[in-house]
């Protein structure tokens, strides 16, 4: 009987790793930054259905928004950063339920959209420094309905999948508010059902439901309550554990805070409608990093 042995021989063990490494995907081999150099492009993922943050407008072929916008004049510094004079910016189109898997799955590079960073999310993905900061709030079409206590054996719409939404019956739960919760899969379809009467209200970021009152049936009749249901730090989602990608794109927000390049980014995006709150300009300041 020959000699048996518990341990592979190196020649093995060299095969079984070259093996293990051809199957990883290309981010771990070399991280996001050295996946653009090679492609020479960057894979922004976008949602359609997020005004004025992320969204499509009519006649365009590029998806606009505060945060879209952001994430181009980011790419710009990024190409600088990289030494690519010719980025080129690839939008993906993502939904409010798949958008972190695609960070996962590595199917986009930078996550473009209205993002709330939790610690729960960053057990799957990393964030970059913050980018805006909102809260949820209430829009209905009754202007006496000022806070959940009046939501009492009511329907109530909201985005399915969201921070918003898990907040949402967390506290009606813990108030013991009875009330119905419709999940919606798109803002639009929120707004349809709060202008046909099929819900009493519908709840979403403060900023998306200014945008959303401006698109409805008859805005004369929609109110936003004074009431914040959460404060939400936005940040732009990437793969996890590329500390390299990260700092390059913390750098680049840095850069363009500190320049006041984000005042313009601001005012395009929200074309005059709205000012930086003194919050966000506090957010501002203290997110961008020194050099």
């Amino acid at each position: 009987m020959g000699k048996m042995t518990m341990f592979p021989t190196k020649r093995r063990v060299l095969t079984l790793l070259a093996a293990a490494l051809s199957l990883m995907p290309s981010i771990a081999m070399g991280g996001t930054s050295d996946t653009i150099k090679s492609t020479q492009a960057i894979r922004i993922g976008y949602r359609a259905d997020a005004p004025p943050f992320s969204y499509n407008e009519a006649n365009s072929s590029e998806p606009t928004g505060y945060i879209v916008d952001l994430c181009r004049a980011v790419a710009g510094k990024l190409a600088d950063q990289l030494g690519i004079p010719s980025l080129k910016v690839a939008y993906v189109a993502v939904t409010a339920e798949n958008r972190f898997d695609m960070v996962e799955k590595h199917s986009v590079d930078l996550l473009c959209e209205p993002t709330s960073a939790t610690l729960s999310r960053r057990e799957h993905v990393d964030f970059s420094i913050a980018t805006f900061v909102d809260g949820a709030g209430l829009l209905s079409r009754d202007p006496n309905l000022h806070n959940l206590a009046g939501l009492t054996g009511r329907k109530i719409g909201v985005l399915a999948g969201t921070t918003t939404e898990h907040i949402l019956r967390d506290k009606l739960s813990s108030a013991g508010i009875p009330a119905e919760i419709t999940l919606a899969r798109t803002h639009a379809e929120g707004l349809s059902l709060l202008d046909a009467g099929t819900i009493s209200a519908y709840f979403a970021d403060r900023s998306i439901l200014m945008s959303l009152v401006n698109d409805s049936k008859d805005p004369g009749k929609l109110a936003i309550a004074d009431q914040y249901l959460t404060v939400e730090p936005y940040a732009l989602a990437l793969a996890h554990g590329d500390e390299d990608f990260r700092l390059a794109v913390d750098t680049a927000l840095s850069h363009i805070y500190r320049s006041g390049e984000i005042s313009a980014i601001f005012n395009h995006a929200f074309a005059g409608k709205a000012k930086p709150s003194d919050l966000l300009q506090v957010l501002y300041l203290l997110s961008a990093l020194p050099d």
